[in-house]
């Protein structure tokens, strides 16, 4: 019995380096599974379930349209109950009469036909043959019999013997700053549109100069922002001589501030002087620097949904299925009444919330101390699971605070025609006309916003008048 024993200890004793190498392979085996399931998650990735752009989803089609935060049937296609058409109309005045008369005589009986009156008519709008106008502005003299000679004055910005007037220039603006067409091909246009021939550097002298006109316009939009009680933050890159300059921008519904600069965080925000003495509400994507800032916050559930249909979709975690449609839900609410949830609402989708988020980290464990320097790395499920939790006001700002929307569509929207500046022309030669486009686009998204005339606004600019935004 006791050799038996003892045979048995030696066998254990052959064994036990076996199980210890058995735990490692183990070990290796998970972090294989793990490595491989986060390469396949991110060849997965594309507009849909994350923050990449749609012009990286490339010609494939999606697996699947993303899915809407409307309810099924609350606005079905077509158009809306009060909104207000815009088909061509008749006008009672036409600039132009063309008549058409029957023939003399009857075409079924031959016989000569009495006085015509009108049948039917039709209008057909059309632009009239475009063509520059030359101005010709004469000073005479006159020379008084005590011998003075007395001129007379140009108008103010008639300062050379020939130059553009300022609708040229602003129509010049207007394509490469708002339309965002590239210097040339607006140079080529305006010869192709109104046979006027304009050199590439004129364009960009025009640009320059709607940049120092709308400077102070612009710096007043900034103020204004500064005050306001809720306000939406982005950054995006922007090719600047060469380098990787920051585009930033502060929006609200009424008002847009564009800033370029040449670092992304606290360095520039400080530079541009207007975040750091914002102190209402902010919209942001989680930044850590925004979170730096002295102001109350509010995150973009836009991102979160995008983050949860990745988790959902691609890696099969049901919680997030789960917390997607209470979010959906909780914003459907709100957009209902245009107003925060009651007490009672508020109170039911937190602790929905809670329980939900408590599932997901049973399910993403966080990783442990690898005693390296820093913290371990985590996954993408137990990143976004942290900060649900962490920022759990933040995530329902949009249910308890007036004015404070579901998502940060305003901020993304103003850079979004910037990102498309960029893919046309190929980003900005010098750091001076960078700061000139984001000046005019600044001016002109905020009256755009304001239902102005962007093309009347500019040819005011240049003659002096720049028409001022509603600031609040």
């Amino acid at each position: 019995m006791s050799r038996l024993k003892w045979e048995a200890d030696d066998l254990i004793r052959e064994l036990w380096p076996l199980r210890a190498l058995v735990r490692q392979l183990r070990g290796e085996v998970e972090k294989l599974q793990a490595k491989v399931q986060e390469l396949e998650g991110r060849g997965a990735k594309n507009s849909h379930n994350s923050s990449k752009p749609p012009s990286s989803d490339g010609l494939a089609k999606l697996p699947a349209k993303p899915r809407s935060l409307r309810k099924p049937g609350q606005h079905p296609n077509g158009g809306q109950p009060g909104h207000t058409g815009h088909t061509l109309q008749k006008v009672e005045k036409p600039d132009r009469v063309v008549v058409h008369l029957p023939a003399a005589h009857c075409h079924a009986c031959q016989g000569p036909l009495g006085e015509a009156t009108m049948a039917e008519s039709r209008q057909v709008f059309d632009l009239p043959p475009l063509r520059f106008e030359v101005t010709e502005h004469q000073v005479w003299a006159a020379t008084c019999a005590c011998g003075e000679v007395c001129r007379g004055e140009f108008p103010e910005g008639v300062s050379s013997p020939v130059q553009y007037g300022p609708a040229a220039l602003a129509a010049a603006v207007h394509l490469t700053q708002h339309h965002m067409m590239p210097v040339q091909r607006t140079s080529e246009l305006m010869d192709d549109f109104f046979g006027l021939p304009m050199a590439e550097a004129t364009v960009l002298a025009a640009s320059q100069e709607a940049g120092v006109r709308l400077t102070p316009t612009v710096s007043t939009i900034g103020q204004a922002l500064q005050v306001a009680d809720v306000a939406h933050a982005d950054e995006t890159g922007l090719r600047v001589a060469g380098s990787l300059h920051w585009m930033h921008v502060l929006a609200t519904t009424l008002l847009t501030w564009v800033a370029c600069h040449a670092k992304r965080g606290k360095q520039a925000f400080d530079a541009l002087g207007i975040l750091p003495g914002f102190l209402g509400t902010l919209i942001h994507d989680g930044w850590k620097p925004y979170r730096d800032l002295l102001c109350k916050h509010g995150l973009c559930n836009a991102h979160h949904l995008r983050e949860l249909t990745y988790l959902f979709e691609d890696l099969g975690q049901a919680w997030a299925g789960r917390m997607i449609d209470l979010l959906r839900t909780a914003c459907h609410e709100v957009g209902q009444t245009g107003a925060p949830l009651p007490e009672s609402r508020r109170a039911f989708f937190l602790s929905r919330y809670a329980d939900i988020l408590s599932e997901g980290e049973a399910l993403n464990p966080r990783a442990p101390p690898s005693g390296k320097r820093g913290r371990p790395r985590q996954s993408k499920a137990t990143n976004l699971l942290l900060r649900l939790r962490t920022y759990t006001d933040d995530v329902w700002r949009f249910a308890t605070d007036p004015g404070v929307p579901f998502t940060n569509n305003l901020a993304e929207q103003a850079v979004r025609m910037s990102k498309v500046k960029q893919k046309v022309s190929g980003g900005f030669r010098t750091k001076k006309g960078a700061d000139a486009y984001c000046i005019i686009h600044s001016y002109l998204a905020t009256m755009h916003k304001q239902g102005a005339n962007l093309f009347h606004a500019l040819i005011l600019t240049f003659q002096g008048q720049p028409p001022q935004p509603r600031l609040a």
